[in-house]
Formats: structure tokens, sequence, C-alpha cells
């Protein structure tokens, strides 16, 4: 019994998979902590960036830098995501930032085909137009401008995180973890100027500490780990579990409700990309 159970364990990556399913956890806790502190989206991405800086740095010791095209594409796009996250964060509710953000398996599809030769199938296809079909009802509640702007930067962080997966993914075989350190020292220097023109409160000390470690730090270095054994659109599918649970902790501790078209799409989101990763580990086994 003890054997059979090791070697469920040991093939077909399932470990690797059950990493990816604790970083999701983990990153789910993005939305409430980013509502919790009381400081602007710079400041926060900046501050939450360089604890997770130390945490990477402290887990690689010594940093193998190739400074190849893919891991500065890729820190460059992990920048990009972990800023415009914010930002949706801030001017929509925590459910339409994260959600939208999950459309990134559609880019993950078309930009896997081309740069790692891991074609998306009739399926992966099939849940990329039902997808779309989520997201564009996400925009039927979104009549303000911040709302509008917010649903925007949530699907450009949506691409941002896709172009980083497939980036990391095609560096398996050497320094996806690099890469993640990059993105966050990106993120810092950028961020700078505003973090240090902030004034803090206890409160947002203690939320953007723990956005750095929680939300950002230990998880990407379980994300690090797990890349190289994981497919990238395998990756991003099991990811869905933080858009599932992020807006449950808002809802829960703040009380923000998405709108009814938002809830709609929602569900046919994560219905569809849930059955997709569902069929694909099923493959594996």
């Amino acid at each position: 019994m003890n054997k059979r159970i090791n070697d469920i364990w040991t093939s077909n990556n399932t470990k690797y998979l059950f990493i990816m399913v604790i970083t999701s956890l983990l990153w789910s806790s993005g939305g409430i902590l980013i509502k919790l502190v009381h400081v602007g989206p710079m400041a926060v991405s900046g501050l939450r960036s360089l604890i997770a800086t130390a945490i990477i740095f402290l887990y690689l010791k010594r940093p193998k830098f190739t400074w190849s095209l893919y891991q500065m594409l890729g820190a460059a796009a992990y920048a990009s995501m972990a800023i415009t996250f914010v930002f949706a964060t801030r001017l929509t509710t925590s459910a339409n930032a994260v959600l939208l953000q999950y459309t990134a398996p559609i880019y993950v599809a078309i930009l896997g085909s081309f740069i790692l030769r891991e074609k998306a199938i009739l399926k992966d296809w099939i849940t990329i137009a039902i997808t779309l079909l989520g997201v564009t009802l996400f925009f039927i509640d979104s009549f303000s401008l911040g709302g509008l702007l917010g649903n925007a930067l949530a699907i450009v962080s949506g691409f941002c995180f896709a172009l980083f997966i497939v980036c990391s993914r095609q560096q398996k075989e050497g320094s996806p973890m690099e890469t993640i350190l990059l993105g966050n020292i990106f993120t810092a220097v950028i961020c700078l100027p505003f973090v240090i023109r902030t004034a803090y409160d206890m409160t947002s000390i203690i939320g953007v500490v723990s956005l750095g470690i929680i939300q950002f730090g230990v998880p990407y270095v379980l994300y690090g780990i797990a890349i190289k054994h994981v497919r990238a659109l395998d990756a991003v599918m099991i990811a869905v579990i933080e858009p599932i649970l992020n807006p449950v902790w808002v809802l829960i501790f703040l009380g923000e409700k998405p709108g009814k078209w938002a809830i709609l799409g929602g569900i046919i989101v994560l219905a569809a990309v849930t059955y997709n990763c569902m069929q694909s580990t099923m493959k594996k086994q």
C-alpha cells in the first residue's frame, strides 16, 4: 500500500501538480491583503516585491543569471503583471480583477504553441472560446470609468501572467527561479520612488509584509520549483484555485460583492478552465 502511494506521488508529476495547488492557495490571499493596505498601488507593488526578493534570494543563495532573452522578457512580464494587478484590484472588484486575469490560458495556448511547441488541442480551444464568452459578461456591470479601466488592466495583467509562465516554462532546463527574482527586482526598482515618498500606518505595514511573504515570496519559490515539471497550460489552469478563493476572502472579510453578470461570467470561466484542467490531469494518470 505504501509503495502504491509512493508510486502515485512520484509518477506523472503528481507532486508538482500538488505544489501548484499550494501555490494557488497562497496566491488567493492577494485580493483581501491588497484591499486592507491603505497606500497607493505603486508603493504596495514595490514593497511587496522588495520582501519577495529577499525571500527568493535566501532560497537561491547564489542566483545564476543568464541574461537570456526569455529570462529578461519573463522578468519584464512578471513586473508588469504585478503592478497592473494591484491597480486593477483597486479600480474594480477583487473578483473582477482576479477572474479577468485568468484569461491567461488563452494567451498561454497561443504563445505556448509558438514558443514552447506545446500545442493546444481542440478541447483547449473550446475552453478558450467559452472563457472569452464569460469575460464579456464582466463588462456589463462596469459602467463607471474606474470599473472599465480596472477590468482592462486585469486583462493586461492576464496577458503578462501568460507571457511570464511561457517564458518560465521555456527555461525549464535553466533558471525560471532567477526570472522570478529579476521580476521582483525590476518591480521594486520601478516603484522605489513611490515606496520612499509614502507614509505607512501599522495596518499597511502588516498588510504589505504579509503580501511579500504569503502572496509573493513563498508561493513563487514553490512555483519556480513546479514549473520545470508542469506543462505551461496546465500550470495556469491549476492556478484557477486562486480566482475561486480570492473573492471569497474579500466577501467574507470586507463584504465586497461582484455584480450579477460578473458572477455569471466567473462561473463560466471557472467551469471551462477547471474542466480542461481535470481532463489534462486524467490523461496523465
